[in-house]
């Protein structure tokens, strides 16, 4: 007799998982991460670490998302073959309702970022729908659900190669991994798959990243195989790079490495690899018909006595509403600033909008002359907020907007996650501006330093809009200065000069 799958189970489960991985880490990473950070040495990783830490606590306690870009959702479903949906929807259509539900729940509403046609329109479906569904028949009479939500700026760093089958996976990694930046948010974790084809390659990797992490006790027992061998030798190499908590130097950058292997071509070596971020999210139930899912939140107990809050005496307070570009110039690479007073927001749609108005030579909504722009999308509020999670956005996609910003606009400087490139940088050293990072995996703790929110342009745009935030004491970093001096290039490079004179130490 077959095992019946009411579909409403099944939606309400989906829902629920979605919810439940939004803001509550995997108890194996805060282990791991709060492991690399009673180790760390480097003051900026470890303070990049701490409000992590703290922002995971916080969404853990008040059920609200641990980064504000809650993902594109990853739907993986091993269906038993005795088993029966009770239902006329397919399943995409029913992970789709499951999504659309989680995403718009009002207690903790999610933020819509997938875009119907990516060519041409590229409009917000508003549910966050359709979600990306795998599926696999196999023996048995259960369900089993991993689900999944991955952010762009860890997706968007996802590689590929087709090496040659005499070619090094550690040479391609070690060459990789330092191409990736810092967008991807770590310390995360590595999901690498070996072999296939080109797209299974690229599915094993993805799928690698659903696996506990375990570094520590395979590092305590020592390798069984040459896979774990392998494992462990990326993993000390890579954090050897010296890249870092958010790319700011430092000696843990994963906190695992996986790889998954399947045979393949003689003529072909398929590698993908795929980072996850500090908002690692993914959760995994089954269903045997006896009703929806049941996940357990785990104990506060699992989180570090970690509890970052503004230094006064280490960091410099700054006034947004009186600030001058002469202010500006004056700070120094690594310098943290408390941000207080009102700064603008803005991204991607904003700034090809702003373009657009600029060469048509039409007024734009807003006044940027000596102000600062906040590269970010926020979640909704609810209750007694003023603006949800409301962490930085990666910023190379607006560095081929800086130089228009800054030379036309008045705009003195700008704020959000990871590195700078080279085009960038030459615009900020050219109009004396700086580029200041708030730290990517923190986004309700930094919405708590945002005490006014209100839109004053692109209404239109959703989460792309143009805000003005009212600020106190938010945290940044100089990341380039008036000179262009990258902290990001800096870093990395004094912390791997470091790490080759410090004895390798277990996770």
């Amino acid at each position: 007799m077959s095992v019946i799958i009411k579909e409403e189970d099944f939606i309400q489960s989906i829902a629920d998982g979605i919810q439940f991985i939004s803001y509550y880490h995997p108890v194996d990473y805060i282990r791991h991460l709060a492991r690399a950070y009673e180790r760390e040495e480097s003051p900026a990783a470890r303070d990049a670490m701490a409000q992590i830490l703290t922002n995971s606590r916080m969404c853990a306690e008040g059920k609200r998302p641990l980064c504000q870009d809650t993902g594109i959702v990853n739907v993986f479903l091993k269906v038993g073959m005795g088993v029966r949906f009770e239902t006329k929807r397919t399943l995409q259509e029913l992970c789709d309702e499951g999504v659309r539900r989680g995403y718009l729940n009002p207690d903790n509403p999610l933020r819509a970022s997938v875009l119907d046609d990516p060519l041409f329109a590229r409009k917000n479906t508003r549910d966050n729908t359709p979600c990306i569904l795998h599926v696999e028949l196999v023996p048995g009479d259960k369900v089993d659900v991993q689900v999944a939500s991955k952010g762009g700026g860890s997706e968007n760093k996802s590689k590929f190669a087709m090496l040659n089958p005499s070619d090094s996976l550690v040479d391609w990694v070690l060459k990789t991994v330092p191409t990736m930046g810092a967008g991807w948010c770590p310390p995360g974790m590595l999901g690498i798959g070996v072999g296939g084809t080109a797209e299974k390659a690229m599915l094993m990797a993805k799928q690698s990243l659903m696996e506990d992490i375990d570094m520590y006790e395979l590092l305590a027992r020592g390798p069984q195989n040459k896979l774990e061998e392998l494992r462990i030798e990326l993993y000390e190499k890579v954090n050897a790079l010296g890249i870092g908590a958010q790319g700011l130097g430092g000696l843990t950058t994963v906190l695992d490495v996986k790889i998954s292997t399947f045979p393949t071509h003689a003529a072909s070596k398929p590698v993908a690899m795929i980072p996850n971020c500090a908002a690692t999210r993914h959760a995994h139930f089954e269903l045997d018909g006896s009703g929806p899912a049941r996940l357990d939140p785990p104990s506060l107990s699992e989180w570090p006595e970690v509890h970052w809050a503004p230094d006064y005496n280490k960091s410099k307070q700054v006034d947004l509403n009186t600030l001058t570009k002469e202010e500006v110039a004056s700070w120094k690479p690594g310098q943290t600033l408390l941000l207080s007073g009102k700064m603008l927001t803005g991204r991607d749609a904003a700034h090809k909008r702003i373009q657009d108005m600029l060469a048509k030579g039409e007024p734009l909504p807003v006044d940027f002359k000596n102000r600062v722009i906040y590269y970010v999308g926020p979640v909704d509020p609810v209750r007694d907020e003023v603006v949800g999670p409301a962490g930085p956005t990666t910023a190379t996609r607006m560095d081929k907007f800086t130089d228009m910003m800054l030379e036309q606009t008045g705009l003195i400087a700008m704020i959000g996650k990871s590195e700078r490139g080279p085009v960038a940088i030459e615009s900020i050293k050219k109009h004396n501006s700086a580029y200041l990072m708030a730290v990517g995996g923190a986004a309700y703790l930094v919405s708590k330093a945002i005490r006014g929110a209100k839109v004053l342009g692109f209404a239109d745009l959703g989460m792309e809009a143009i805000y003005e935030f009212d600020v106190k004491d938010m945290p940044v970093t100089v990341a380039v200065d008036a000179q262009g001096t990258s902290v990001h290039t800096t870093g990395p490079k004094e912390w791997q000069a470091k790490i080759g004179k410090i004895p390798v130490a277990v996770a």
